[in-house]
């Protein structure tokens, strides 16, 4: 996007000389043509940049609208017969600059749907991705039931302070607790569902920075971002993780992140390097302990099975223009928003799925 403030999300101009190498266990094959055809179109925005993506597991789909540009109207939209429909309703839509952002959404990064019937909401309240707006950076538990605002989960200064830009959010609904990435300073921010009480951790440790040494470029940008993209397995033991702008990808036992007695320095110790792989912004697991993420640098969709093999199952330079956030829905697709980060803005901005 032409506008983003890349100063403040932590992105900056960089003169970095090596590109890592990919990992020994991959294949650098990008998929053939005969992959593209399976890339559906099922949503697209002709005014507004849209960056995340949930599907409920009755077929309902949402999207958000980050207030990034100059132009912003909606935060959060149920598309219902194609259309955008404000979500939960106009009112938790209708901020505006100057208002106070505690009970609306102020800048909006993503949505993701649950196994329980709930929408989660990630408002890093950064404008233009500045500071966070008056301490408004929050998350919402929405029922879908009956759409309504379950519960909001506001964060000390000490776990997402004003320098803090929540991005992703991955729930586990069996031990109660979400796990988030910040953008901004690096770090996972662990959150208890239940009581509220949440937890900032591996705050610049070398897992949640990006490498020094990976050349990310993209549309003659050179960018440098910390951790973004987070993953958790179906059997909720391990929490994927990486920055955005290098090929490194990590994990860490999300038990030892639940206890939220456990040492920093263990924490750290703890964390899992897997190698190379690709430069992706999220990425999403299934029922299997597959791992799905995108190829920012080859417009490419990847799949990386539990032994970490990867295997490109889609590629198109014209569909997945910085495809940016995932979500499996109950019947098999793979649902993508394509955000156009670096892009001059290509309308309409589109959610794409792919039956996996």
């Amino acid at each position: 996007m032409s506008k983003l403030n890349l100063l403040a999300l932590g992105i900056f101009l960089a003169a970095c000389n090596n590109s890592g190498q990919t990992n020994k266990n991959t294949t650098d094959t990008v998929a053939t043509s005969a992959a593209v055809p399976q890339l559906e179109e099922v949503f697209g925005d002709h005014q507004y940049q849209l960056t995340g993506v949930a599907v409920a597991r009755d077929g309902r789909l949402f999207t958000n609208y980050p207030y990034w540009g100059e132009k912003h109207a909606y935060s959060v939209v149920e598309i219902v017969n194609g259309k955008p429909v404000p979500y939960p309703d106009t009112t938790w839509n209708s901020f505006k600059k100057g208002e106070d952002g505690q009970n609306k959404f102020v800048c909006v990064q993503s949505v993701v749907a649950d196994d329980q019937g709930y929408l989660w909401v990630v408002d890093a309240a950064g404008i233009g991705l500045g500071p966070v707006y008056e301490h408004a950076n929050k998350v919402l538990k929405i029922n879908l039931a009956t759409n309504q605002v379950d519960r909001v989960y506001h964060f000390p200064e000490t776990v997402a302070g004003n320098d803090s830009y929540l991005n992703d959010i991955r729930i586990d609904n069996v031990n109660g607790f979400a796990y988030m990435t910040t953008s901004t300073n690096g770090g996972i921010v662990v959150l208890n569902i239940k009581t509220g009480e949440s937890r900032l951790v591996l705050h610049d440790h070398y897992s949640v920075k990006a490498d020094p040494h990976y050349h990310f470029e993209k549309n003659g940008r050179t960018m440098v971002v910390n951790s973004d993209g987070i993953a958790l397995t179906a059997d909720q033991q391990w929490l994927y993780y990486k920055p955005l702008t290098d090929n490194k990808l990590y994990r860490i036992n999300a038990g030892l992140l639940r206890n939220f007695k456990t040492a920093m320095r263990t924490l750290q110790d703890s964390v899992q390097d897997l190698g190379r792989f690709v430069t992706t912004d999220g990425m999403i697991c299934d029922n299997a302990g597959n791992l799905y993420m995108g190829d920012l640098e080859k417009n490419a969709i990847v799949k990386i099975t539990p032994d970490l093999q990867m295997h490109y199952i889609a590629q198109d330079k014209t569909k997945l223009m910085w495809p940016d956030s995932y979500s499996i829905s109950t019947d098999g697709y793979l649902y993508i928003s394509c955000s156009q980060i670096t892009y001059p803005p290509v309308l309409p901005y589109k959610i794409f799925r792919l039956k996996l």
